[in-house]
């Protein structure tokens, strides 16, 4: 089974090696027939506290490193979207 890959942006980094990343999904609602704003907060494992608050991130499923812990963070967006606009 593939492993989930997500983008949200990081909302806390006081844990040692942990970070709480908002993930928001739209979609369309089946009765009101409108595009609904849903999300949801992941603790994902960030090795060397290196991700801030603020920074946009990307998320993959692993197996659980604690109670809560079931994501680790891939890369940060916003740094590589700098490289590529720069080259």
């Amino acid at each position: 089974m593939p492993r989930r890959i997500l983008q949200g942006k990081v909302t806390s980094d006081k844990n040692a090696q942990t970070v709480t990343v908002l993930v928001e999904r739209r979609f369309k609602h089946p009765l009101m027939d409108k595009i609904v704003r849903s999300s949801k907060k992941y603790r994902a494992h960030d090795a060397e506290n290196q991700f801030k608050v603020g920074d946009t991130v990307r998320i993959i499923e692993c197996a659980p490193m604690s109670k809560t812990k079931r994501w680790i963070v891939l890369t940060d967006n916003s740094a590589t979207a700098g490289e590529t606009a720069e080259a």
